[in-house]
């Protein structure tokens, strides 16, 4: 049921998107401000869908791990075929602050990286309720999501700039066109972030079910959050944020009210709450 939901949510959302890029292109830019935003947006996120995993991973340093008998090779061979998924290409990165992430465009060329800190952190139940966590994003193709919502949202910035520069709709009053400009972007990045934790819990529940129990995946997350709010991830890319399995020390904090709403993440009391009413 909470699968359902969240899935849910994503469509409403990425809907709400679209509705805003046309209402902007509608107020700001006219049809041929809309295309151009769109052509502006989607150049630079094409490039991210086909070259993010290179950059995510030569960011965290990150080593593959091509040993089919290597501990961690052989766990997330397991939990993929589980999963009925090609298996990952395995990555651990040479950082204490305990994380890991999924990326790559489809299945296909999918990779798995881990931390040196995680692994030394957690069990093996728990680092394969984390391994599952993070197969589930790539079974769900989250990175697809993300591309798509972030060319929206990067359109509709460019709507903002091209109004700016004299590109705006004759039959829009300039006020409500500046005040626009201001807030589309701003309503854009919120959905954008709030698609993100949307797809944390799809990928907490799917997750769980490869591993075949929550508990690991819960005892992971408590550890993470704890022990991530004490050691920083180094040389943190804000805007890689969003693919990590627990937010980031520096990334925005808070879980309710208007800090919450610029959380990439649920917060883990949310997300084990949601795993424990999976037993």
């Amino acid at each position: 049921m909470t699968r359902l939901v969240n899935n849910t949510k994503t469509a409403v959302l990425l809907g709400g998107l679209f509705g805003l890029i046309l209402l902007a292109g509608q107020l700001l830019g006219g049809p041929r401000g809309l295309i151009f935003a769109f052509l502006i947006g989607g150049a630079g996120n094409l490039f991210a869908f086909f070259f993010s995993d290179k950059i995510a991973l030569a960011s965290m340093r990150g080593q593959e791990i091509t040993d089919p008998s290597h501990p961690l090779v052989a766990m997330v061979t397991r939990l993929a075929q589980r999963a009925q998924l090609p298996t990952p290409r395995v990555y651990i990165c040479p950082q204490q602050a305990p994380n890991a992430f999924a990326t790559g465009r489809s299945p296909k060329h999918a990779a798995v990286a881990v931390t040196q800190g995680a692994l030394q952190l957690l069990t093996e139940d728990e680092l394969a309720g984390v391994m599952a966590h993070e197969l589930a994003h790539v079974q769900n193709r989250d990175t697809l999501t993300s591309t798509i919502a972030a060319t929206i949202a990067g359109a509709i910035s460019s709507v903002g700039w091209l109004f700016m520069f004299g590109g705006r709709d004759r039959d829009t009053h300039p006020a409500v066109g500046m005040i626009f400009m201001i807030a589309a972007p701003l309503a854009a990045g919120l959905i954008q972030m709030a698609i993100s934790r949307s797809r944390e819990f799809v990928a907490d529940e799917d997750g769980a079910a490869i591993a075949g129990s929550p508990d690991g995946l819960i005892g992971a997350l408590l550890k993470l959050e704890a022990t991530a709010g004490r050691v920083p991830l180094q040389h943190e890319n804000p805007a890689q944020s969003h693919m990590f399995i627990v937010q980031p020390l520096s990334a925005l904090g808070g879980g309710s009210g208007i800090s919450g709403l610029f959380r990439t993440h649920p917060t883990t009391e949310a997300r084990v709450a949601a795993l424990r009413r999976l037993r």
